[in-house]
């Protein structure tokens, strides 16, 4: 957490020096008057300055952060977080680092996991609806994501050869997404979900 402590002639005159300082806008940031300013006897014997503490207040990126950070340290794991914001408040977090399919895990579940709980702890009080946090480890999504197309558009080729539905290994409702997503446009296939979670699983089947 940033903070300052900062003099001036006046409280707001000490405020604005900090916020200067800490390159921040005053929402952002909590004040506290540690000495209020004084005038003394006449305006001359006896004056203080002001002194503030100004602390710029943890963003749902600074808590995200902490959060992996403080899950990777407990894993006994050596790896380092890259934190970006994309347009739409997305927050993407990628870590790296050695024994990373630990954070992974089978089919991504452990990493699913851990997105979740980061979801959880950093939207805690926040009403906005908006800001997900996507966690990623070594661009695990990334490939798993192209793995997945291959493997909509093969199961596809098989559909049209056989002509008998495929029905898939149960799945994510995001790694069904992206099946779902692959073969939208396909003028002969067409895709559905079916089953319960965690069992609900994708089709693929011809078009009538």
């Amino acid at each position: 957490m940033r903070f300052v402590e900062v003099t001036g002639r006046t409280e707001e005159e000490a405020i604005q020096a900090a916020l200067e300082q800490l390159n921040a806008c005053r929402e952002d940031v909590e004040i506290e008057v540690i000495e209020p300013a004084s005038k003394g006897i006449l305006g001359i014997w006896g004056a203080k300055p002001a002194k503030v503490k100004v602390t710029v207040k943890d963003t749902k990126i600074d808590k995200a952060r902490e959060f992996v950070e403080g899950v990777i340290k407990h894993m006994n794991l050596d790896a380092l977080v890259a934190v970006e914001q994309r347009d739409g408040d997305d927050i993407i977090i990628n870590i790296e680092g050695a024994r990373i399919g630990r954070i992974i895990g089978r089919r991504g579940e452990t990493l699913d996991a851990l997105q979740y709980l980061t979801n959880l702890a950093c939207n805690h009080g926040d009403n906005s609806g908006h800001g997900r946090i996507i966690l990623d480890a070594e661009e695990y999504r990334k490939k798993r994501e192209k793995a997945l197309e291959n493997l909509a558009l093969k199961m596809a080729e098989k559909v049209k050869r056989t002509h008998r539905r495929v029905v898939l290994e149960p799945m994510s409702s995001y790694e069904r997404r992206i099946l779902h997503t692959a073969l939208q446009n396909d003028p002969d296939v067409t895709t559905y979900s079916e089953g319960e979670e965690p069992h609900r699983r994708v089709v693929i089947t011809l078009k009538r």
